[in-house]
């Protein structure tokens, strides 16, 4: 350890000019156990659940020399025996998920690029999916204005596949191109509100394509963000459109919901919400896309943790509406929440034979608990079952009598290993 602060310190002090310098190197280590019975979607008939232990591996490094911030994040993310013991190389191997340069160029105005988190409000259209152990990051141009009560964020985004020297299909599952604007108004202690702008284009090739043309099609998310909050009350709403095309379809979508939080004491909270993600009639004969996509959100962290809806499935499906209890309690290091979700379906269910199901798909009980172990050191854990119905079954297929269940256990380590300013 000795001799690593040393080449820290070599590295850092390679400056040839008096100027005050940061640096920062912290570690993060966060194994995670799951059964998965259930987990995402009903299981079938046969079909068994299965465990795992997945595992996140972070690096961090934050450097900042006055005007100039930089930060570099290495990761490696692994599930337990993915590779034999004397393998010589990882499956995943090592990733880069930040690396990014800020320059200040007064106090209000800054720019950075490179690999960067995109997280904005509550992180239901743009959010650094922490939940998932690889996250998500954006290589990107971002200019931020931000002063004691406004903040005004700009970014940017050009994906190509590789250093190409002719027009090459990009093949990558992701956007094109992007481009948003975010602003924020913090009118006083209470009460903040947002607006953001996301146009995302997807880059595809039409059918027939004898010119083997590329076309990129265009969908904008729009909307604002509210939230209020006191010593007493926490709460937030949103609406969101969504318009465009894509895959030259038509898009036209929207999301709305409100939540309301009361803390009763200084340990126990109450809270309640409804959401709802419009959706398509499974009858629906139009090519329009009706069904909203929450894109780049932190999705998890919504509509139950079984991850049912809208993290990486339930896409361009019948919508969804979620209405929830959250009850939350909090003593020395301990924390506890238990919420409870009603789902239904958003729009029309009817199956071929012209029957309309009801528009009930399932109540699911999520249970977790988090305990600060020691300075660095937190365990937290869950347990959630869904009590799926046969409108959910169709929809999704699986048996919804079969005991659909999830737990698990996470262990997360953040020591700070070395830090030295100048």
């Amino acid at each position: 350890m000795k001799k690593l602060k040393l080449i820290l310190i070599l590295i850092a002090g390679l400056s040839f000019e008096l100027q005050a310098q940061e640096l920062d190197v912290n570690l993060q280590i966060r194994p995670r156990f799951e059964y998965r019975n259930g987990y995402k979607q009903l299981l079938q008939e046969g079909q068994k659940g299965t465990s795992q232990i997945s595992q996140r591996s972070r690096l961090n490094f934050n450097y900042k020399q006055e005007d100039l911030i930089v930060k570099l994040t290495l990761q490696n993310t692994r599930t337990w025996g993915d590779v034999t013991p004397t393998a010589i190389a990882d499956k995943n191997g090592v990733a880069v998920f930040e690396a990014w340069a800020q320059y200040n160029f007064t106090e209000k105005w800054s720019a950075r690029m490179g690999r960067q988190v995109l997280s904005y409000d509550n992180q239901r259209i743009l959010g650094e999916q922490d939940w998932a152990q690889q996250a998500e990051s954006h290589d990107a141009l971002t200019v931020s204005f931000h002063t004691e009560t406004q903040k005004l964020d700009f970014g940017g985004a050009y994906n190509s596949t590789a250093e190409n020297i002719i027009q090459t299909p990009y093949t990558v599952s992701n956007y094109k191109t992007l481009q948003y604007a975010w602003y924020h108004n913090q009118f006083n202690e209470h009460l903040g509100a947002s607006f953001l702008v996301l146009n995302t284009g997807y880059e595809y090739a039409p059918n027939p394509n004898p010119d083997n043309k590329l076309i990129v099609d265009y969908k904008q998310t729009f909307g604002p963000y509210v939230a209020y909050k006191t010593s007493k009350i926490d709460t937030n709403f949103w609406v969101y459109g969504q318009t465009g095309k894509s895959n030259d379809l038509q898009v036209s979508a929207w999301n709305a919901a409100a939540n309301f939080g009361y803390n009763i004491t200084e340990a126990f909270k109450l809270g309640l919400g409804y959401e709802f993600l419009s959706g398509k009639s499974t009858n629906d004969g139009s090519t329009v896309i009706k069904s909203f996509n929450p894109i780049f959100g932190t999705n998890h962290g919504f509509n139950g943790y079984m991850d049912y809806f809208y993290v990486g499935n339930h896409l361009n499906s019948v919508g969804l509406q979620d209405a929830f209890l959250k009850l939350n309690y909090n003593t020395n290091k301990w924390q506890f929440a238990l919420i409870p979700h009603v789902f239904l379906a958003a729009a029309d269910v009817v199956t071929p034979l012209n029957e309309k199901l009801n528009s009930y798909l399932g109540t699911e009980i999520d249970a977790t608990f988090g305990y600060n172990f020691k300075k660095d050191i937190t365990i937290t854990g869950g347990y959630s079952q869904m009590f799926g119905s046969k409108t959910l079954e169709f929809i999704k297929n699986g048996d919804a009598n079969h005991t659909n269940n999830w737990a698990w256990l996470m262990i997360s380590v953040n020591p700070k290993i070395f830090s030295w300013k100048k």
